[in-house]
C-alpha cells in the first residue's frame, strides 16, 4: 500500500471505526481472498456465479452489499458498491482494510464506435478520467479532469487477455472516457466524441488509480450494454440485443472472473 493509500485510510479511521469493511460488507479481515470483486450493479447472481459457487449474503445495506463467492479453488470477496466514481473510490477505500491478492472491476459500459456492439467484454488500454478523481490529489482545489488514465501492471492485463484467448472468448482492449453523469453525458456528448475513445463509463480510471496506491495487481472488465453510434439503447434493447447483452455479461464475463481469480497473479 502506497503512502497516499495509507494517509487516506489514517484520515478516514480518525473519524470512524477501525473495521469499516466488516460493517459495509460484512467481511474478515483476518481472511485472504484470492480477489476483490468490484462492481458498481452486478451483483454475482446478475452473472448466476451461483452456478459455479457458493454464494452468501454477507451484508446486503442500503448502500452497498457484500458477498462472499467460494468454491474449492478460491475465495472471492464481491463489493457492490453502487455506481458513480465517488462510490467505486469510497468502498475500494473501505475494502482496502482487506487482504486480497488481486482485485477485478466488473461494470456496463457504453460503444462509441459501431466496431463495439452489445455484448462485447473489452479491457481499457488507457482512460480519460472524469473530475472525481481529483480527490486523489493533495488538495481539493487541485482539480484535474481528463487526465489519461493507464494500467500500471501492463503484465497482469496481457495475461487476462492471454486467459480469454486461450479460453476463445475474445477480451477486447479498448479506452473509455470517463463520465460522472449518466444522464447528463448525452448532453456533453459532442464534446466527449472529440477525445477518439471507444467506449464511455462511470468508472474504470477510478478503479485503476485505487489500485495503484493499493499495490495490488488488477483488471477492469466491461461489458458493453448499449452503442450510441449503432442506436442500441441502454433501456429497452430488443429481444436479439439482450441476448447478446446477456451472453456477453453472464456467460463470458463469469467465465473471466472465475478464470482470472484462479489462473492469474
Amino acid at each position: 500500500m502506497k503512502e497516499k493509500m495509507t494517509k487516506i485510510m489514517e484520515a478516514f479511521h480518525k473519524y470512524n471505526s477501525n473495521n469499516m469493511a466488516e460493517y459495509a460488507f460484512g467481511f474478515d479481515e483476518t481472511i485472504e481472498y484470492d480477489a476483490l470483486v468490484v462492481a458498481p450493479a452486478f451483483t454475482p447472481h446478475k452473472l448466476r456465479m451461483e452456478e459455479y459457487c457458493t454464494v452468501t449474503t454477507m451484508r446486503n445495506g442500503a448502500y452497498a452489499s457484500g458477498y462472499l463467492v467460494e468454491n474449492k479453488d478460491f475465495k472471492i470477496a464481491w463489493i457492490k458498491t453502487g455506481a458513480s466514481a465517488t462510490n467505486v473510490m469510497d468502498y475500494m477505500s473501505v475494502a482496502s482494510e482487506l487482504k486480497f491478492k488481486k482485485a477485478i472491476f466488473v461494470a456496463a459500459a457504453g460503444g462509441l464506435k459501431t466496431n463495439f456492439p452489445v455484448g462485447t467484454i473489452c479491457t481499457p488500454s488507457y482512460m480519460i478520467s472524469g473530475y472525481v478523481n481529483s480527490y486523489l490529489n493533495d488538495s481539493i482545489k487541485q482539480i484535474t479532469p481528463f487526465k489519461r488514465i493507464e494500467p500500471t501492471n501492463e503484465a497482469f492485463v496481457d495475461e487476462c487477455i492471454k486467459l480469454a484467448d486461450k479460453s476463445n472468448y475474445m477480451l477486447k482492449l479498448c479506452s473509455a472516457f470517463n463520465v460522472d453523469s449518466l444522464a447528463l453525458e448525452y448532453l456533453h456528448l459532442d464534446e466527449i466524441k472529440k477525445y477518439g475513445t471507444d467506449l464511455v463509463d462511470m468508472h474504470s480510471s477510478i478503479f485503476y488509480e485505487m489500485i495503484d496506491l493499493m499495490e495490488v495487481p488488477g483488471i477492469a472488465l466491461l461489458s458493453v450494454s448499449d452503442n450510441l453510434a449503432t442506436g442500441a439503447p441502454f433501456l429497452g434493447r430488443n429481444a436479439e440485443t439482450q441476448a447478446e447483452y446477456n451472453k456477453g455479461r453472464i456467460e463470458i464475463l463469469r467465465h473471466l472472473v472465475i478464470e482470472i481469480t484462479k489462473n492469474v497473479n
